[in-house]
This record gives structure tokens, sequence and C-alpha cells, in this order.
């Protein structure tokens, strides 16, 4: 067998110190669509689905008082592209790849989509071969430190979140939010929005690179003005 055939598995063992009965799946799970031979695409939906269980599972009993929409927060933060990508790309994961020519000429074994991919194909394979057991013990050892150091749930909210609960728990009436003005060319805009709150007379303006951003800010200040020091903004 080639150094190139070999590499997944070194890999595999160096990385998360495992010994793979089938060898196959792991050659398989760290092979792109564009490379000849088995590939990662069916063990990656496989593995998304293991991780999601684990993670979820390991939030459920990390934060006892989280409700539902909480706990699908937190896990976003765990398991979305960007944080399966960091941490594919701290454990070299990249260079373990198995890339088509093309792929390789434009630097695929970088791109976050790729390694996010093959690392939920790593944990689907992990799965087959050696049970939830050796798929979560990974996945626990890989992201454990992550969900130690989420943020309290309420702070996950976006601001026209926070301040639509704000008021409708006090039996108010919902915020109503307008684009003032909309500045700059159509590549590089800025909008201008009011939020207002006519039963307590409170509005203010927000501006951002688009409409949502410009309407979080402008529910921020609102925010700001109703609860002095509330939560950090989470858009």
């Amino acid at each position: 067998m080639d150094n190139q055939s070999d590499r997944p598995l070194a890999w595999l063992r160096a990385e998360l110190g495992y010994e793979p009965r089938d060898p196959a799946l792991f050659r398989a799970a760290l092979t792109h669509r564009s490379a000849p031979g088995p590939n990662n695409e069916r063990l990656e939906f496989l593995g998304d689905a293991v991780l999601n269980l684990v993670v979820a599972h390991h939030l459920y009993a990390a934060f006892p008082h989280a409700t539902e929409g909480d706990l699908s927060r937190l896990r976003a933060r765990v398991v979305s592209g960007e944080p399966l990508a960091e941490v594919a790309a701290s454990l070299g994961l990249g260079e373990a790849l198995q890339l088509g020519s093309g792929e390789l000429k434009t630097g695929g074994f970088r791109r976050q989509s790729i390694l996010a991919d093959a690392l939920e194909a790593v944990f689907g394979a992990l799965y087959l071969d050696g049970g939830l057991a050796a798929a979560e013990a990974a996945i626990e050892r890989l992201f454990g430190p992550r969900i130690a150091v989420l943020p309290a749930p309420h702070e996950l909210k976006d601001a026209k979140t926070r301040l639509q609960e704000y008021l409708q728990s006090r039996g108010l009436t919902l915020p109503a939010y307008k684009v003032e003005r909309v500045e700059g060319e159509p590549h590089a805009q800025t909008f201008h929005v009011a939020c207002e709150v006519p039963v307590l007379r409170l509005s203010a303006e927000g501006c951002g690179s688009s409409r949502r951003r410009a309407e979080q800010e402008a529910a921020e200040r609102i925010l700001s003005a109703l609860e002095p020091g509330a939560g950090p903004r989470s858009d």
C-alpha cells in the first residue's frame, strides 16, 4: 500500500489514538468526492447525525434548565460548519485528506466545508467501526472544552428576540421597525433603521451593512434604555 493510502490511517492513530478494525471505512471518510474510489459523502451523512446526538445529550445534561430553543442555539454554536472546520484544522485533518487534482490546486484541504464534512465522516466511520462509544469518546474529547465555555443560553439570543420577549413578558405591544434610509453603492450599502416602542415612548436608530444588522443595533439600543447593562450583542 502506498504512503498516500496510509496517510488517513496514520492521521487517525496519531490524532485520535484509534486503531481501526476496518481501515477501508476511514480511508473513505478522508476521501473527498473529487478523488477516485469510495468517498465520504455517505459517512458524512451518518456522522452528522451521530455528532448531533452526542452533543445534544451533552448539552441536555450540562444545561438542565435550558429550553428546547436554548439547547438548539447552543448546539448550533458547537456543530455548525465553522467550529467543525476549526477543530478539523487543529487536528491537521486537511493534510490527511485524499483530494482530486482540481481541489488540490485550489487549496481544498483548507476549505471550511470540506474540512467540516470530513470530520463528520470520521465520526460516522468511528460509529460503524467501534460503536457509539467510540464516536462519543472522540466527540467529547474534541468538543467538550468548547461546550464547557459556552455562554449562558439567554446570551445567545439576538437583540430583536430579547426585546420581543421583554415586551411580551410584560404584556406590551411589540416594537415596529422601519427603514429610514439606505446609503452607499449597491455593493456597499449602509441601512438606517428605526425601532419604536410607542407604548413606552421609546425609539432608537441602528445602522449596519444589512437591514437585519441595523434592526439588531436599534433593538440593542432600546434594550439598553430598558435594562442598562443588558447582555452583549449576538448578531
